[in-house]
């Protein structure tokens, strides 16, 4: 219930609980100048394969989702899109391939994160666009698991992706990061800024190092030419708090990635209090969520941690989640290039503000009084705090001073029930004479403005929920693929295309491939196995048939059932994997590793020659067919008791897979 005193107190309480709560008073003018400028609110896609899903989706739902991310004055209205520069290897939640697998090898057209940045310039030609790579290709490393031992070689590939994404998808590149939350190199980011100028990239600034707040700020205070090359220094994580030696650099300060939370009401107040308090504690003027879009199996590390869920696309369902709207009441209403207005930030009764104008008299206030119970994000550990119902009263001076109203957005957060109310136009608030009064309750997010822009105004709900299908079959035989990987496969280890094979006259002229040849400079601990995952994680029961191509006389190949584990953890897979080998052996193991043998024995399986492998998983008994003929059975399996299909290799070597089909269940 809104009650309205004119002149005097903007209220969503009942007025006689309001009437007691403690008061404090705001001044928000720029007449003494102005704080730092604002360059933006941003979310990754990547770090790794968290968009893996998206591109499966059909129209309209796809056009949907994407305007919910990035369409201005509509959902979360990014300003800024940060992109995984694929390295071939695991990253998070699967792999991201490179534009050049392979020192002699380009390609521009691998992956969806050229066609992301471009869906996201499409609906804001603004939006600032930032590459990172997380792992490189294993030809970088010249051997060793490092990409800084030959800086030149290093620098070549980063500005390769930046020139390309510019040549084949007129995308420009704002801004480049070094190497995700791993060691940096000051001589290698001397080089890169080297190479950049020398391409005539001198717009493309540098962020570094995309880990802590230390140790670079205080190699940049101690080295003037880094100091120079580095435009934003960027942390992960940072709780909302910088460190002296960053501000003593007097460079941009950004929390290049954060949030990173289940997308509940409790990541939502994750959101809303670090949004505003990374300026408000830390002076940082970029605040960027992982992930952009949880797109990606849910039974994978940290499922449903984006700002939106869209993990179904073999039914179209999507959920537009509390962060979305969250994000709204800042991104509809300020826009990079903006400035804060001086102020401290903190409520006297808890939780926090910010103030920015645009400097021609537009004013935005954004006030959060999100409670320590249902604000704590999954990194790092959240100290104790209080927040209590309040009055706030501000003081409009300068050149707001004559503003008759403003705008209000409100959000509440109920993280017991979840009936949020979720970015829910007022109207327009009267200013009386330079004052404006709100009553703040808890878990609340207002946004007052100038700005009459702002919009919600959803799309029909999507299609119900559904399992991923109980048959499923893929030939492969896509001419003209609009992406490089087949539809809902999730490669964890390794890189899975489409191929086409120009030597086999026959049925298998269009294959899915592994491609991946040398071990890449790793991220994290990758299998020594390439795999790539498919169906549900609920699956028990189910017959899978895969036609493989063993390309190499020291490769293997597999297939598996109730694979139990992804991702950063994919080296500690479990489940039923059925491998041949060129040798002509077969073998059934518990585990990824190929250590559990559970049978073995003669296959007359060749390399370069077409197979066609059956594995049949029924409650706790297993069986194997070689070319529809039986080849090994009574296996008796109790664990894991369910997880995902899947295909793979021994090692990195090419090998080709076709007509894939399972039923489940």
């Amino acid at each position: 219930m809104l009650l309205l005193w004119p002149c005097l107190v903007l209220s969503l309480s009942p007025w006689s609980a309001a009437a007691g709560w403690p008061s404090g008073r705001y001044w928000l003018t720029d007449a003494k100048g102005l704080a730092r400028e604002f360059d933006g609110i941003g979310a990754v896609s990547g770090g790794g394969a968290t968009s893996r899903l998206l591109v499966d989706y059909e129209e309209p739902y796809r056009s949907q989702i994407l305007d919910y991310l990035f369409k201005p004055n509509f959902g979360a209205a990014l300003h800024i899109l940060k992109v995984e520069i694929g390295g071939d290897a695991q990253s998070t939640d699967g792999t991201e391939p490179s534009h050049m697998h392979y020192e002699n090898d380009e390609n521009y057209f691998r992956g969806y994160e050229w066609w992301l940045m471009k869906e996201a310039k499409k609906r804001n030609p603004n939006i600032k666009l930032i590459g990172l790579p997380w792992a490189f290709p294993g030809w970088i490393g010249r051997g060793e698991n490092w990409p800084y031992d030959h800086p030149d070689i290093t620098a070549y590939y980063v500005v390769s992706w930046i020139i390309g994404a510019k040549r084949f998808h007129d995308l420009d590149i704002d801004y480049i990061g070094i190497w995700n939350e791993r060691t940096f190199n000051s001589k290698y980011i001397k080089l890169l800024r080297y190479t950049l100028d020398k391409q005539d990239l001198q717009r493309v600034r540098i962020v570094a190092s995309d880990n802590c707040w230390e140790p670079i700020s205080f190699v940049m205070l101690l080295d003037w030419e880094l100091r120079e090359v580095v435009d934003v220094i960027g942390a992960h994580y940072p709780g909302t708090w910088t460190v002296p030696s960053a501000l003593l650099t007097k460079k941009k300060l950004w929390a290049s990635e954060d949030y990173s939370t289940f997308n509940n009401e409790v990541g939502a107040g994750c959101w809303a209090r670090i949004l505003n308090q990374n300026f408000v504690n830390g002076n940082m003027t970029s605040t960027i969520a992982w992930n952009l879009v949880a797109s990606y199996y849910e039974d994978l590390p940290f499922g449903r941690c984006g700002l939106m869920t869209a993990q179904e696309p073999w039914s179209g369902h999507y959920t537009v989640d509390p962060p979305v709207w969250i994000t709204a009441h800042t991104t509809q209403f300020t826009q990079p290039g903006w400035h804060y207005l001086n102020v401290d930030g903190r409520l006297n009764g808890g939780g926090s503000y910010v103030a920015l104008t645009d400097g021609k008299g537009n004013l935005t206030i954004i006030i959060e009084t999100m409670t320590y119970n249902h604000s704590a994000c999954i990194r790092p550990p959240l100290r104790p705090y209080s927040v209590s119902p309040q009055k706030a009263t501000f003081y409009l001076n300068g050149s707001f001073s004559q503003l008759e109203a403003l705008q209000m957005w409100y959000s509440k957060l109920e993280s017991k029930s979840g009936n949020s109310t979720l970015f829910q136009s007022l109207g327009p608030q009267k200013v009386c004479e330079g004052v404006l009064t709100v009553n703040l309750d808890l878990d609340e997010v207002y946004t007052l403005t100038t700005l009459t822009t702002g919009r919600k105004s959803p799309f029909p709900d999507p299609p119900p929920s559904k399992p991923f299908p109980s048959t499923y079959k893929d030939d492969f035989d896509v001419r003209n693929p609009p992406f490089s990987e087949a539809p809902y496969f999730a490669d964890q280890t390794g890189v899975f295309e489409y191929f086409v094979n120009t030597s086999d006259p026959g049925e298998h002229v269009f294959t899915l491939r592994q491609v991946v040849n040398q071990r890449p400079v790793t991220w994290v601990s990758d299998a020594e196995n390439t795999i790539s995952i498919i169906g549900s994680y609920k699956w028990v029961n189910l017959t899978l048939s895969c036609d493989v191509y063993i390309e190499s006389k020291r490769g293997g190949a597999f297939i598996a059932g109730r694979v139990n584990k992804g991702g950063i953890y994919i080296g500690d897979a479990k489940g039923v994997f059925f491998w041949v080998f060129p040798d002509g052996t077969y073998r059934v193991t518990g585990d990824l590793h190929g250590k559990e043998v559970l049978m073995k024995g003669l296959s007359g399986v060749r390399a370069d020659a077409w197979h066609r492998l059956t594995l049949i998983l029924t409650g706790s008994n297993a069986s194997g067919k070689l070319n529809g003929n039986p080849l090994w059975e009574n296996v008796t399996t109790t664990q894991p008791e369910n997880g995902w299909a899947a295909i793979g290799t021994k090692s990195f070597e090419f090998t080709q897979f076709d007509n894939f089909h399972i039923q489940a269940s």
